[in-house]
Protein backbone atom coordinates (compact mmCIF):
# COMPACT_ATOMS: atom_id res chain seq x y z
CA UNK A 1 0.00 0.00 0.00
CA UNK A 2 3.27 2.13 0.94
CA UNK A 3 4.63 1.57 -2.10
CA UNK A 4 1.23 2.17 -4.25
CA UNK A 5 0.97 5.83 -2.95
CA UNK A 6 4.70 6.57 -3.68
CA UNK A 7 3.56 5.19 -7.02
CA UNK A 8 0.77 7.57 -7.31
CA UNK A 9 2.40 10.67 -5.65
CA UNK A 10 5.45 10.35 -8.17
CA UNK A 11 3.51 10.25 -11.19
CA UNK A 12 1.61 13.31 -9.72
CA UNK A 13 4.73 14.86 -9.40
CA UNK A 14 5.98 14.02 -13.04
CA UNK A 15 2.84 15.18 -14.50
CA UNK A 16 2.45 18.97 -12.87
CA UNK A 17 6.16 19.17 -13.84
CA UNK A 18 5.45 17.92 -16.92
CA UNK A 19 2.72 20.75 -17.27
CA UNK A 20 4.95 23.38 -15.91
CA UNK A 21 7.72 22.38 -18.74
CA UNK A 22 4.92 23.03 -21.51
CA UNK A 23 3.10 25.99 -20.43
CA UNK A 24 7.25 27.19 -19.69
CA UNK A 25 7.83 26.52 -23.85
CA UNK A 26 4.88 28.14 -24.41
CA UNK A 27 5.67 31.19 -22.73
CA UNK A 28 9.10 30.87 -24.29
CA UNK A 29 7.74 30.67 -27.78
CA UNK A 30 5.27 33.70 -27.48
CA UNK A 31 8.21 35.79 -26.86
CA UNK A 32 10.27 34.14 -29.48
CA UNK A 33 7.39 35.28 -32.00
CA UNK A 34 6.55 38.47 -30.32
CA UNK A 35 9.97 38.86 -30.68
CA UNK A 36 10.12 38.21 -34.31
CA UNK A 37 7.31 40.33 -35.05
CA UNK A 38 8.91 43.49 -33.29
CA UNK A 39 11.48 42.48 -35.74
CA UNK A 40 9.92 42.58 -38.57
CA UNK A 41 7.99 46.20 -37.96
CA UNK A 42 11.84 47.81 -37.20
CA UNK A 43 12.81 46.28 -40.50
CA UNK A 44 9.59 47.74 -42.15
CA UNK A 45 10.14 51.49 -40.45
CA UNK A 46 13.86 50.95 -41.36
CA UNK A 47 14.24 49.80 -44.67
CA UNK A 48 16.03 47.00 -43.41
CA UNK A 49 15.79 43.43 -44.85
CA UNK A 50 18.07 41.97 -41.96
CA UNK A 51 15.54 40.60 -40.05
CA UNK A 52 13.09 39.32 -42.90
CA UNK A 53 16.12 37.22 -44.05
CA UNK A 54 16.66 36.11 -40.88
CA UNK A 55 13.28 35.26 -39.51
CA UNK A 56 11.71 34.36 -42.60
CA UNK A 57 11.44 30.83 -43.96
CA UNK A 58 13.03 31.40 -47.75
CA UNK A 59 11.71 28.77 -49.98
CA UNK A 60 9.44 28.02 -53.09
CA UNK A 61 6.62 28.98 -53.47
CA UNK A 62 6.60 31.51 -50.50
CA UNK A 63 4.43 34.78 -51.06
CA UNK A 64 4.04 38.23 -48.80
CA UNK A 65 0.70 39.90 -49.33
CA UNK A 66 0.37 43.41 -48.98
CA UNK A 67 -3.27 45.29 -49.35
CA UNK A 68 -3.74 43.28 -52.57
CA UNK A 69 -0.16 43.06 -53.92
CA UNK A 70 2.19 40.19 -53.72
CA UNK A 71 5.88 39.53 -53.88
CA UNK A 72 6.88 36.06 -54.50
CA UNK A 73 9.63 35.51 -52.36
CA UNK A 74 11.68 36.48 -49.72
CA UNK A 75 14.59 38.28 -52.34
CA UNK A 76 11.23 39.91 -54.10
CA UNK A 77 9.57 40.82 -50.73
CA UNK A 78 13.06 42.59 -49.27
CA UNK A 79 14.38 43.90 -52.77
CA UNK A 80 11.42 44.95 -54.24
CA UNK A 81 9.29 46.19 -50.94
CA UNK A 82 10.98 46.73 -47.55
CA UNK A 83 14.39 47.58 -48.74
CA UNK A 84 13.50 50.69 -51.43
CA UNK A 85 10.39 52.16 -49.55
CA UNK A 86 13.48 53.35 -47.19
CA UNK A 87 14.09 56.03 -49.81
CA UNK A 88 10.66 56.82 -51.36
CA UNK A 89 9.01 57.50 -48.13
CA UNK A 90 9.78 60.84 -45.95
CA UNK A 91 8.73 58.66 -42.81
CA UNK A 92 7.00 55.43 -42.01
CA UNK A 93 5.20 54.29 -39.28
CA UNK A 94 4.07 51.24 -37.96
CA UNK A 95 2.20 49.71 -35.18
CA UNK A 96 1.01 46.33 -34.38
CA UNK A 97 -1.28 46.25 -31.27
CA UNK A 98 -3.57 43.39 -30.13
CA UNK A 99 -1.33 40.79 -31.09
CA UNK A 100 -2.83 37.39 -30.75
CA UNK A 101 -1.17 34.23 -31.26
CA UNK A 102 -1.93 30.90 -31.68
CA UNK A 103 -0.04 27.56 -31.04
CA UNK A 104 -0.73 24.28 -32.88
CA UNK A 105 2.16 21.82 -32.44
CA UNK A 106 4.83 23.31 -34.55
CA UNK A 107 2.83 25.51 -36.39
CA UNK A 108 1.47 28.88 -35.24
CA UNK A 109 -0.67 32.05 -36.25
CA UNK A 110 -0.29 35.53 -34.76
CA UNK A 111 -3.01 38.20 -35.95
CA UNK A 112 -2.47 42.12 -34.86
CA UNK A 113 -4.26 45.26 -35.38
CA UNK A 114 -2.02 47.71 -38.39
CA UNK A 115 -2.20 51.31 -38.41
CA UNK A 116 0.97 52.36 -40.99
CA UNK A 117 1.21 56.55 -41.38
CA UNK A 118 3.63 57.58 -43.71
CA UNK A 119 4.86 60.42 -46.42
CA UNK A 120 5.90 59.41 -50.13
CA UNK A 121 8.65 61.99 -50.49
CA UNK A 122 8.59 62.54 -54.38
CA UNK A 123 4.76 63.37 -54.33
CA UNK A 124 4.55 64.81 -50.85
CA UNK A 125 0.95 62.98 -50.48
CA UNK A 126 0.56 61.79 -46.97
CA UNK A 127 -1.35 58.16 -46.01
CA UNK A 128 -2.87 57.18 -42.58
CA UNK A 129 -4.04 53.24 -42.78
CA UNK A 130 -5.49 50.88 -40.59
CA UNK A 131 -5.90 47.16 -40.54
CA UNK A 132 -5.06 43.74 -39.91
CA UNK A 133 -1.78 41.74 -40.27
CA UNK A 134 -1.69 37.86 -40.55
CA UNK A 135 1.70 36.01 -39.71
CA UNK A 136 2.31 32.08 -40.45
CA UNK A 137 5.10 30.62 -38.71
CA UNK A 138 6.67 27.39 -38.67
CA UNK A 139 8.88 25.87 -36.08
CA UNK A 140 12.16 24.52 -37.55
CA UNK A 141 15.14 23.10 -35.66
CA UNK A 142 13.45 24.96 -32.68
CA UNK A 143 13.32 28.39 -34.26
CA UNK A 144 10.30 29.95 -34.95
CA UNK A 145 10.34 31.10 -38.85
CA UNK A 146 7.31 33.28 -40.68
CA UNK A 147 5.86 31.13 -44.03
CA UNK A 148 3.42 33.50 -44.76
CA UNK A 149 2.13 37.29 -44.18
CA UNK A 150 -0.99 38.76 -45.00
CA UNK A 151 -1.59 42.34 -44.64
CA UNK A 152 -4.75 44.02 -45.37
CA UNK A 153 -5.55 47.92 -44.89
CA UNK A 154 -7.74 50.64 -45.76
CA UNK A 155 -8.02 54.58 -44.52
CA UNK A 156 -7.98 55.12 -41.43
CA UNK A 157 -11.55 56.40 -40.65
CA UNK A 158 -12.29 56.21 -37.39
CA UNK A 159 -16.30 55.73 -37.02
CA UNK A 160 -18.06 58.66 -35.31
CA UNK A 161 -19.85 58.66 -32.13
CA UNK A 162 -23.43 59.32 -31.13
CA UNK A 163 -23.12 62.19 -28.20
CA UNK A 164 -26.22 61.19 -26.73
CA UNK A 165 -25.24 57.22 -26.39
CA UNK A 166 -21.46 56.05 -27.58
CA UNK A 167 -23.24 54.06 -31.02
CA UNK A 168 -22.13 54.50 -34.00
CA UNK A 169 -23.67 57.76 -35.19
CA UNK A 170 -23.71 55.93 -38.86
CA UNK A 171 -24.93 52.83 -37.51
CA UNK A 172 -27.92 54.37 -35.69
CA UNK A 173 -29.01 56.81 -38.85
CA UNK A 174 -29.30 54.11 -41.23
CA UNK A 175 -31.27 51.99 -38.56
CA UNK A 176 -33.68 54.90 -38.11
CA UNK A 177 -34.23 55.35 -41.67
CA UNK A 178 -37.55 54.98 -43.06
CA UNK A 179 -35.69 52.64 -46.17
CA UNK A 180 -35.09 49.85 -43.53
CA UNK A 181 -36.79 46.75 -43.79
CA UNK A 182 -36.47 43.83 -41.57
Amino acid sequence: MKHLKLLILSTLMLTFSASLLASGDKNHDQEAILKIIDGIKYGWKNGDGKPFRENFLDYKGARYIESGGQNAGLDSLVNHHVEPEKDALEYLNLDFSGIEVNFEGDFAWAIATTRVKGKVRNSQRTFDKSGYQTFLFRKIDDLWKVVHTHSSSRDYNPKKKNHHDGKDKEKSEKHDSKEHKH
